[in-house]
């Protein structure tokens, strides 16, 4: 027990550059005593003492205001930061190293007894006021911008941004030994395609000029390979901006 809060408090120190002392991070960081409750309120939970639990994590959702329920699975190093207004579902789970900024939801969408809430992989960043709705995995290694509203699974290193959310394959691939708290760096789905719209409809336009004059549009076959393609991948991102999928 004592070497875990040891490491939870490594962790705040690893994870947030304000955080001076050890007795300051002890008695201050909100999302540490959180963590620290839920702890002892799962335990309960998974020794048939339901009632004392969630007692104990409305307690804790009191004095922190952070609402653990007493039956979310969190793993190691878990970081939650500021974490006024997070609240995490029954059957959440959560695995190691994720960090997660206030005002974050891990909410269900069914009204049946089952999973219902999602699952967070390792070495996710979650950011300020993102809703992850629905039992399905968030990848690992992935990043979700603040105010995302996720409703689909995301696959490992992604980055998902935007209400609904949407998913943008990052570059790099793999298992990231750090955690990327870089979350103010997202691309913008919305104003690429905006931009692919705007190329197509120059391209018309240029033909439709060369018509009105009269004037042929014969182009050399490297030039219509060359536009084929990037047509092609346009549409692809279009196609897929629609369909809230990957892009």
């Amino acid at each position: 027990m004592f070497k875990r809060i040891k490491e939870d408090i490594r962790t705040v120190f690893e994870r947030d550059p304000a955080a001076r002392n050890r007795i300051e991070v002890l008695l201050c960081y909100a999302g540490l005593h959180a963590i620290i409750t839920h702890r002892l309120s799962h335990f309960l939970w998974t020794h048939n003492m339901p009632l004392f639990a969630r007692i104990l994590s409305h307690l804790a959702r009191f004095l922190t205001g952070i609402e653990i329920h007493p039956g979310a699975k969190i793993g190691r190093r878990v970081f939650i930061d500021h974490g006024m207004g997070v609240v995490i579902g029954e059957t959440a789970e959560i695995f190691d190293d994720v960090t997660l900024y206030h005002g974050v939801t891990l909410g269900g969408t069914s009204l049946d007894k089952v999973k219902r809430h999602p699952t967070v992989e390792s070495n996710v960043v979650i950011g300020a006021g993102a809703k992850i709705l629905g039992p399905f995995e968030i990848g690992h290694d992935s990043m979700v911008g603040a105010g995302s509203v996720v409703v689909k699974e995301v696959p490992p290193n992604s980055t998902v941004v935007g209400v609904p959310g949407r998913v943008v394959y990052r570059v790099d691939s793999g298992h990231r030994d750090k955690v990327d708290l870089d979350h103010d760096k997202l691309p913008d789905p919305e104003a690429k395609a905006i931009s692919c719209l705007l190329e197509q409809m120059r391209d018309l336009e240029l033909k439709v000029n060369k018509l009105s004059k009269g004037q042929t549009l014969s182009v050399t076959a490297e030039e219509k390979q060359e536009k084929k393609v990037k047509k092609e991948k346009s549409d692809k991102f279009l196609n897929n901006f629609i369909d809230g999928s990957g892009i």
